[in-house]
């Protein structure tokens, strides 16, 4: 059953995954593309939806993922919703009752080597989860058929490298989100009725 799929998927990854959102991504892509739930310019696409809607994004991928799953079990909006909820709970069980758990026993532990020694190996870890991701992400948004000269012949690479630039720039200025989101958003529309 789709519905007891989702959960325990989502499930795993909320398990294992040390970092939040970002950490999960990796994850979540794998899990997804194995499933054959999304497509990779699916998750793309969502991952910029994520980003741009209120809420943890790790949240908000498992909802959007549960939504079109259980959307499509033929249960109409139950379904929809079903898949929701049972992906949704799935991230985010395993966190809450780890939390619960940290938070009754890290006053006891804090000082301890052993602790310190794993969150000192934890910390690059996450960051090399959160660049294989972002390096997937780069992969499929600039080079979707793979690294060849010809992307360099698509006027498309200019146009994303164009607004990534952008973008990054922006960001580094302390521009808001909010306002980068925006601006991105109203480029890609007039982009995509010139291109």
């Amino acid at each position: 059953m789709i519905f007891l799929k989702l959960f325990w998927a989502f499930f795993k990854i909320g398990a294992v995954t040390v970092g939040g959102g970002y950490a999960m991504l990796p994850f979540i892509q794998e899990e997804v593309l194995r499933q054959g739930w999304l497509s990779a310019d699916e998750i793309v696409n969502f991952i910029a939806v994520s980003e741009s809607t209120p809420g943890p994004f790790a949240i908000n991928i498992s909802t959007y993922v549960g939504s079109v799953m259980g959307g499509q079990a033929g249960l109409g909006v139950f379904g929809t919703l079903f898949g929701a909820f049972c992906a949704t709970m799935g991230v985010v069980l395993p966190s809450f009752v780890i939390i619960l758990i940290v938070a009754k026993i890290y006053d006891a532990f804090k000082k301890s080597k052993a602790v310190k020694g794993i969150m000192t190996g934890l910390k690059p870890a996450v960051v090399g989860l959160i660049a294989a991701a972002v390096l997937t992400i780069v992969s499929t948004v600039f080079a979707p058929n793979g690294w060849a000269l010809s992307i360099l012949k698509d006027i498309h690479t200019y146009v994303y490298l164009a607004l990534f630039t952008v973008a990054s720039v922006l960001a580094f200025k302390k521009v808001h989100p909010i306002l980068i989101i925006l601006i991105s958003a109203a480029a890609g529309i007039a982009i995509g009725f010139l291109v």
